[in-house]
């Protein structure tokens, strides 16, 4: 009995170790390949050191010259004259910038010069015009940007097409020396740049104008590509083009500041291993990018208005050695990146902060002994794993493998935190993890517990109702949809943006919280389907996918409910963050295509159709009529005599060439409440619609003397005005065509 006893415990120590080895095996397959599901879990760990364990910016040499809603608000939208941009260079360097730097390429002329002007007027309309007492430097402003150029600290930015010329080992190795280094002249300075027609835009490179490009600029350049995951925490330092080498924008501004115009690449067998610039030792991956060591969210380093220098409200001498970045934190100018602090950042921060981690000398990197190390760490995990389990009971090992757990994870921050090098747990966490309950599962099957455990654990994952859904009906994880009538609703809030500049990133996430979850809930107690958060805005529907009863106006109900919620809402938010939000929402019926839409490895359940698209133009037009709500002819249709509808308009909206009417819609009680108000409307608009514009005109007038609604009265009244200048044809038939979303 005991030597069966003994064969059995040595049969289970023999399966134990003999799976314990085949994991560890098949790790080191994992590990060799590098697949992509994993290196996005290591990046990820990589963000969460550097959220945590990141350093505040060391120098106070780099400062961003912002091209923000004030300075446009101020001298007009992008892209400026470049005069003006001229003299906003000029302006630094009188502050005392060491180097003037732009993220912005200028890769088209000015057609604001008076000489396009000109141009374009004798082309276009076959008028030859000329500008009395407009000095002739005054002509041409990409003429007077270059003439600029030529004399003062200024850096202008370039963009390469990614990866096409990242640095090699082969590009810079000396031809006559086996020495691992190669010394490098970057064409920086303006007397040793290629000639001018090597910088204009080309299929792999966009450069400066032809103007420019003569005024032999020194350049950089702003190429930057993101991870797998598109979060960006890396740069290039050096591209290497038609056989030249140029420096990043980063680089370029240090050149020009510190007068050194070479460096030097270190080498290995693998490719490039470092940067020497200046006395100071970059470390870098096998191609020359540079792990970024952000400090911070976005407007870490010191942000001023470009607006204040071109008003010179700043003190004399206010830049005083240091290097000014010009560039912008304006959305709608499409220079916000993700990075793992920030998933809005401007990319110019990231142009500063480089210049901070050279001049600070503090790098991050992953040594190249780094992924041996790693290596021997999972092997480790994995037979310390084995042998543990072969001889102790899985309960009595969790505290000490937790232990190991936290020793591995301990010792890798603190290797990050005083020397700046990243190494990756991962590996070792998956194979103490996987043979952990691998082997722990073998021995529960040999103790006839398989089936338990395996419950269990299956249970800690999926719901009941979930599984047993997908039991019921596999096919409905398919990718076919149906055709079916759904009710759309779209609400936005108004004017988000310029709200959140004045939240904290932590305030904004609040407020959003705040403000959504109340109006989910009012979705989803009036038997709506939440499809997605877009940002700020909310889509719903109804009728899916379950059938809803009266589906039109139970979204009519959920939106007024909406709107009287946000009323409280309100009252808190002018307490808690000094301002209220108003939204506009559009409602509209009709049929779509309903199901699970996107690849076959990842789908979501939404709808695709026009009337989709018609129930987000709804949205849109809220702000145009300056109402809260607007619906379709659809749902004033559908819904019973219990609310008050307000015909708007008659309209094509941007896209569509089929007329719809379009209504707002008021409760029972508050329409009693507004009765007279809505009723001389109604008359307003059965004037203007029967062409007696002047008498709709009188009506509209003392309409908006006594209601809130001023800005629909002022559209009639406009429109009423431009009506009777230019009385319409008999085929009038009242519809606006908005050219806009």
């Amino acid at each position: 009995m005991f030597a069966s006893l003994k064969k059995a415990f040595k049969k289970d120590q023999l399966i134990l170790l003999g799976s314990g080895l085949t994991i560890t095996l098949l790790m080191t397959v994992l590990f060799i390949s590098q697949p992509q599901f994993l290196n996005l879990l290591e990046l990820k760990i990589y963000d969460s050191y550097l959220k945590h364990y990141h350093t505040p910016a060391a120098t106070e040499v780099p400062v961003i010259i912002d091209l923000d809603e004030k300075s446009l608000e101020e001298f007009g939208q992008w892209p400026w004259p470049r005069y003006r941009v001229a003299i906003l260079m000029k302006y630094l360097q009188a502050y005392g910038a060491m180097a003037v730097v732009s993220d912005i390429i200028f890769a088209e002329p000015d057609r604001t010069s008076p000489v396009a002007i000109k141009a374009d007027m004798k082309r276009e309309l076959k008028v030859d015009i000329d500008f009395a007492g407009l000095h002739d430097s005054l002509m041409d402003y990409d003429k007077l940007l270059a003439h600029n150029l030529k004399a003062g600290p200024f850096v202008l930015g370039i963009d390469f097409v990614a990866g096409t010329g990242l640095i090699r080992a082969k590009d810079a190795k000396p031809h006559e020396s086996d020495l691992p280094y190669a010394k490098v002249a970057v064409l920086a300075p303006p007397g040793s740049m290629p000639p001018e027609k090597a910088l204009l835009s080309s299929d792999d490179m966009i450069g400066p104008t032809r103007t420019l490009a003569e005024a032999r600029p020194r350049v950089g350049f702003i190429t930057i590509t993101p991870d797998e995951d598109s979060v960006y925490r890396r740069v290039p330092l050096l591209y290497s083009w038609r056989d030249r080498m140029y420096p990043s924008l980063a680089l370029a501004a240090l050149i020009q500041a510190m007068g050194e115009e070479n460096m030097i690449l270190k080498l290995s067998s693998l490719g490039v291993e470092a940067v020497r610039f200046n006395g100071v030792v970059i470390p870098t991956d096998k191609r020359g990018r540079m792990l970024i060591n952000y400090r911070g969210p976005s407007r870490t380093f010191q942000y001023i208005s470009a607006s204040d220098i071109l008003n010179k409200r700043l003190p004399q001498g206010a830049l005083q050695g240091r290097i000014a970045f010009i560039g912008t934190t304006v959305a709608g100018l499409k220079d916000i990146r993700p990075i793992p602090l920030d998933p809005s950042y401007p990319g110019v921060e990231a142009h500063a902060t480089i210049v901070d981690n050279i001049l600070s000398q503090q790098f991050l990197s992953i040594p190249d002994w780094a992924k041996g190390l790693e290596f021997l760490g999972m092997v480790a995990a994995g037979l310390t794993t084995t042998l543990l389990l072969m001889w102790a009971r899985a309960s009595w090992l969790a505290l000490p493998l937790i232990g190991l757990g936290c020793a591995m994870w301990y010792g890798s921050v603190l290797l990050y935190e005083k020397n700046h090098y990243f190494l990756s747990p991962l590996y070792s966490y998956i194979i103490l993890a996987l043979t952990f309950l691998t082997l722990t599962v073998i021995k529960y099957w040999r103790e006839e517990s398989a089936k338990r455990f395996i419950h269990g654990a299956f249970a800690q994952y999926l719901a009941p109702s979930v599984i047993q859904q997908i039991m019921d009906n596999p096919d409905a994880l398919s990718l076919d949809g149906q055709e079916k009538d759904i009710t759309i609703q779209f609400s936005d809030i108004r004017g988000f943006t310029s709200l959140s500049e004045r939240l904290t990133p932590t305030q904004v996430t609040n407020l959003l919280q705040d403000y959504l979850t109340p109006m989910t809930r009012i979705i989803t107690d009036n038997q709506g389907t939440l499809d997605k958060f877009i940002g700020d805005a909310v889509m719903a529907f109804w009728n899916a996918p379950v059938d809803v009863d009266c589906h039109q106006e139970k979204a009519l109900v959920s939106a007024l409910a909406q709107l009287e919620k946000l009323e409280e809402l309100n009252k808190l938010f002018i307490d808690k963050y000094g301002f209220t939000i108003a939204v506009g929402i559009g409602i509209h019926s009709g049929p779509v295509r309903v199901g699970n839409m996107g690849s076959a490895d990842l789908f979501d359940y939404t709808l695709i159709g026009d009337n989709v698209n018609l129930a987000s133009r709804l949205e849109g037009l809220t702000k145009y009529y300056g109402q809260k709500l607007v619906v379709s002819q659809a749902i004033r249709d559908a819904c019973c005599n219990e609310y008050r509808f307000r015909l708007l308009d008659r309209v094509r909206v941007k896209g569509k060439n089929k007329p719809v009417s379009i209504y707002t819609a008021y409760s029972f009680a508050e329409a009693q409440s507004r009765r007279t108000e809505l009723e001389t409307y109604d008359n307003a608009h059965d004037l203007y619609e029967n062409k007696r514009f002047g008498e709709a005109a009188d009506l509209f007038r003392s309409l908006r003397e006594t209601s809130p609604e001023r800005i629909l009265c002022k559209i009639y009244l406009d429109r009423c005005a431009a009506l009777m200048e230019n009385p319409p044809g008999d085929d009038w038939d009242g519809v606006f065509t908005h050219k806009s979303k």
